[in-house]
């Protein structure tokens, strides 16, 4: 009998490979890989890991600039179909605030409990020097931009996020004037969403290439060297991860942490791996949407959270770093120290803008605290292990904040949260229309 005579319900089709199964396959594999390398002194697969790996992250970068742009001022202009606009963004911004006051004070409580400095045998001459520092004046002065071009080549974000609110603001005044412009602001997005589907289909394939490349370069002994704080940084992620989060969901939302991590799961996934927020960007937003929170209100919520809300890189990282480089230069901190990390760490995530590393958002806190900054070359080579933990943290955090908001205002489709489904991989899905979203009284 020919194959073609066979009922088409009668053939097997190959199961699709969860996209979860398939980045914990590319973290097993490139963590092999990249011991192998290490430890055979491979060159040829380590530098090629380092090439996947960097390939990677470069095609999420590159569309980060325009991207940030749009989506800040679509997310703005949305907010006009948004009944009680003005209360929904305040109530969010003080929930990111809140969860980074947690979030530095878990941060700060594990430093003082295991003094993860002590006994390093770590001195200033065992780092490297920062290449970007920070400062409160820079910090205020860095926001306007000197001209339109350079925030978009030199990939600074929070310049491009004050420029994307002044012309999302503007264009808001403007009216009828400004559909021309906002209807191509929204074809803009949605092509730029649609490239980045094509990268985060590459996850996988990157994930190996990123873990390889760390092991191979760093290997085992620098993590040893670092072991204390290292295991901090993990720790207090997930204490914020896995204790904070669900508790927020289930005693201020009103829903089921289980069923929230089951949706928001692949967003958390990619942070991990490609270690930006800003590139997570539209898997979280669309997870966020899958959960039940308007588009209207999810498309201002998820970019405003992905350049400023991060409690993994701006509250419990400096927060460790800070305590564990005045233990290694022998500072003796005081209360008023611990406070001017919280501050530092409430008001001035935005500097870490959503990008890998958070070196600006380190110097800023050593700066305020007038610790030196050569100690912020000690953490350099460890800091891409411990980035992975920080933005995975950073991005669930952007997702549970806009699901309490929504669930606390009544517009939270409880329905779609409940069969919230997991897979990323679909970027032509549409979610459900919903009514117009309208804030409780």
């Amino acid at each position: 009998m020919s194959t073609s005579a066979v009922p088409a319900r009668d053939r097997r089709r190959i199961p699709s490979v969860p996209f979860w199964v398939q980045i914990l396959l590319g973290l097993v594999c490139g963590a092999l890989l990249g011991w192998l390398a290490h430890s055979q002194d491979i060159h040829w697969l380590g530098a090629t890991l380092d090439k996947i790996g960097h390939l990677f992250v470069q095609l999420l970068k590159l569309a980060v600039a325009p991207l940030v742009f749009f989506a800040i001022v679509v997310s703005i202009t949305n907010l006009r179909n948004v009944s009680n606009a003005a209360r929904l963004a305040t109530r969010t911004l003080l929930w990111f605030m809140a969860t980074s006051l947690i979030a530095v004070v878990i941060g700060l409580a594990l430093g003082l409990i295991t003094h993860p400095g002590s006994g390093t045998g770590l001195t200033a001459a065992d780092g490297a020097k920062p290449q970007h520092t920070g400062s409160w004046l820079d910090f205020i002065t860095g926001i306007l931009p000197t001209d339109v071009i350079t925030p978009f080549t030199q990939l600074n974000v929070l310049q491009i996020v004050f420029m994307a609110a002044v012309v999302g603001i503007a264009s808001l005044q403007l009216g009828d004037k400004a559909k021309p412009f906002l209807s191509l602001s929204n074809s803009i997005l949605a092509l730029l969403q649609k490239a980045l589907w094509w990268v985060i289909r590459l996850a996988p394939l990157g994930s190996l290439g990123l873990i390889g490349n760390a092991i191979n370069t760093y290997g085992w002994n620098l993590i040893k060297q670092y072991a204390t704080f290292t295991v901090d940084i993990y720790v207090g992620c997930a204490l914020v991860l896995f204790g904070v989060y669900p508790l927020l969901l289930a005693t201020v939302a009103k829903v089921n942490p289980v069923r929230f991590y089951r949706g928001a799961w692949p967003a958390v996934q990619l942070a991990f791996v490609s270690r930006s927020s800003v590139g997570t960007m539209p898997l979280t937003q669309r997870v966020t949407e899958r959960l039940g929170v308007p588009r209207e209100y999810a498309s201002f919520a998820v970019p405003f959270g992905a350049t400023t809300k991060m409690d993994g890189c701006a509250s419990i990282y400096p927060a460790l770093a800070a305590i564990f480089i005045a233990e290694v230069f022998g500072v003796h901190l005081q209360l008023r120290d611990y406070l001017l990390i919280v501050f530092v760490s409430v008001i001035g995530s935005a500097a870490t803008a959503g990008l890998t590393g958070a070196t600006v958002m380190l110097t800023l806190t050593l700066s305020t605290l007038g610790l030196p900054l050569a100690g912020v070359g000690l953490l350099l080579a460890i800091d891409p292990i411990l980035d992975m933990m920080r933005t995975a943290t950073n991005v669930a955090g952007q997702a549970v904040i806009p699901v309490m908001v929504a669930s606390r205002e009544g517009i939270l489709d409880r329905q779609a949260f409940d069969h919230a489904h997991a897979s990323p991989l679909d970027e032509d899905e549409e979610t459900p229309a919903r009514e117009p979203v309208a804030a409780a009284a």
